[in-house]
């Protein structure tokens, strides 16, 4: 750190991701992050969502992990809740993917329906 400045752009993008990850009541991102997420790449899903929101400056999405539900061939898995709305749960959500559905599905309202994996279906 070199200057005043440079702390106070620090403390500010720190707030902006805590801001992300807590805003309540409103849309809820939730990516897979077990170990089976993480080892198809959830990490760098997790970063792509984060950063599409920041640029977007849409703080008012909560974004959040969870561990395996369960559909290890499908990870990573992001689910998107949107208040007063089904859930949908995405499958094999790359970085690329996860910008398009943050631009698709948060910012435009409308789910990549390509991409929605059936949880029941994928149970049996």
């Amino acid at each position: 750190m070199k200057s005043i400045e440079e702390l106070e752009r620090i403390k500010e993008e720190t707030l902006q991701e805590i801001r992300l990850r807590s805003a309540s009541g409103s849309p809820r991102i939730v990516v897979g992050m077990g170990t089976c997420g993480i080892a198809a790449g959830a990490r760098d899903t997790m970063l792509a969502v984060l950063d599409e929101l920041r640029k977007r400056k849409k703080l008012d999405v909560t974004v959040t992990e969870t561990g395996c539900i369960g559909l290890c061939s499908q990870e990573p898995i992001v689910t998107v809740e949107i208040p007063g709305e089904p859930e949908v749960v995405y499958g094999k959500v790359d970085p690329d993917k996860a910008r398009q559905i943050v631009v698709s599905h948060i910012i435009n309202h409308k789910p990549v329906e390509e991409w929605v994996i059936n949880v029941e279906e994928q149970m049996l």
